[in-house]
């Protein structure tokens, strides 16, 4: 194994693994597996990079830390070379973390001096200019994630942002040394004397391919999936890497589409999906009274079979909120949780083969209660959403889609793409 990647999040996680599997246009990516929390047992040996998919970016700082130091562990046990923390294009962190700690201690195990830290993701309109985080024309904290239920972004500045984070110095890598090219761009990487967090520019793939192409040896950066566009192409030119096409095998029959995101994107998503297919909506305190639970989402699933239903727990960001004050925020993303992974594991068992998760958490949710291991990813469904196949006598094709992701109608699409359809 060449890359290792840590990833804060299960749609994450496919999002960078269908980034380094594809690689450089024209040239092919590395072959790539992800894997459903820390592994237990080693890698196959033709694993190129390895994404290791944690739920870690909402949770407690120190746990977080921990669980990112083991997977580190394991994938420098595989042979990894470079490590890469991947972390959301939005940056999403509270002042206490999880980033900014997670990195530090990452640093520290890997014993780096400099670390490139660049969320930017232009295809989907993320981008970093002067240290600013931009969504599409707007700040980061005028973006709408100002009011995201777990990880609002009120600032816009990163430096600032990780400065309240992390104990090591803060500095910039402005644009201006970017498009100077990938040397001028390494030398600048390497300037620190001292362990320090560098926010690196970047406002196109021609940036970030730049980027990667400077990051060539370093054996730690993070960022967003963006970060990996030309990671793969190091070690293909130094001819340690062949180069091919991300490959899955096809999976016919049953699906279910979960979907636990709140984003406007999602919502809008939705809305298309009802107009021509089966729609569930679910009721937060339904949930919670144990009114609405796996057996009625698993009937209705069964029942609308062969027509992409869809069950959902999503709402505007004030509609979660107000809900959120009334039952607690860590009793509804639990017993959330709960729901849509026991209605996953009752969907397989019955014969369901092909599901499309909505949301970060839910999609953590569905793979970790799936027990599912290592995925082999496939080709892009959507920008950052790829098919994956798990492996073993009956294998479950899964999309797992982060909640701004997605096309209209990306939905009906993507089950479509997990039976080979599209």
């Amino acid at each position: 194994m060449l890359i290792g990647v840590i990833a804060d999040d299960f749609t994450g996680a496919s999002d960078i693994a269908v980034t380094l599997a594809k690689g450089l246009v024209g040239e092919g990516g590395l072959n790539t597996t992800q894997y459903s929390g820390v592994p237990t047992m080693p890698a196959d040996a033709d694993v190129e990079a390895g994404v290791v998919a944690l739920k870690s970016r909402s949770v407690a700082a120190n746990e977080a830390v921990e669980q990112s130091l083991a997977a580190c562990r394991w994938l420098l046990d595989q042979g990894c070379e470079q490590i890469v923390f991947k972390y959301c294009s939005t940056f999403d962190s509270t002042d206490s973390g999880n980033i900014g700690p997670v990195t530090d201690a990452l640093a520290a195990l890997l014993e780096v001096r400099s670390v490139v830290m660049c969320p930017a993701f232009p295809a989907l309109g993320r981008t970093v200019y002067q240290g600013h985080l931009f969504v599409q024309d707007k700040l980061l904290n005028e973006s709408g994630m100002e009011h995201h239920p777990l990880t609002p972004m009120t600032d816009a500045d990163l430096r600032r942002v990780l400065r309240r984070q992390s104990v090591n110095p803060v500095a910039h890598i402005a644009w201006q040394t970017v498009v100077q090219g990938s040397q001028v761009l390494q030398q600048a990487i390497n300037e620190p004397q001292t362990r320090t967090l560098l926010i690196v520019d970047a406002i196109s793939e021609h940036d970030l391919t730049t980027l990667g192409r400077a990051c060539q040896g370093a054996k730690l950066v993070t960022g967003g999936s963006g970060i990996a566009l030309a990671l793969p192409h190091n070690f293909i030119a130094q001819g340690r890497a062949k180069g091919k096409q991300a490959q899955a095998p096809l999976i016919d029959g049953p699906e279910a589409i979960l979907v636990g995101s709140c984003s406007g994107a999602t919502r809008l998503q939705i809305a298309e999906h009802q107009k021509n297919h089966p729609v569930m909506m679910i009721e937060v305190k339904d949930v919670l009274s144990g009114e609405t639970g796996p057996a009625q989402l698993v009937a209705f699933i069964t029942e609308h079979q062969g027509r992409a239903p869809l069950v959902y727990s999503s709402g505007d960001p004030e509609a979660v909120k107000r809900v959120q004050e009334q039952y607690g925020r860590e009793r509804v993303a639990a017993a959330l949780d709960s729901l849509f992974g026991v209605t996953a594991q009752q969907l397989v068992a019955a014969g369901t083969r092909r599901i499309v998760a909505g949301g970060g958490e839910t999609s953590g949710a569905v793979v970790s209660a799936l027990g599912l291991g290592a995925l082999t990813i496939g080709a892009e469904i959507d920008t950052g959403v790829p098919s994956m196949v798990s492996r073993g006598r009956q294998p479950v094709a899964l999309a797992l889609k982060s909640g701004n992701f997605g096309g209209r109608d990306f939905f009906a699409r993507a089950v479509d793409a997990l039976r080979g359809d599209d």
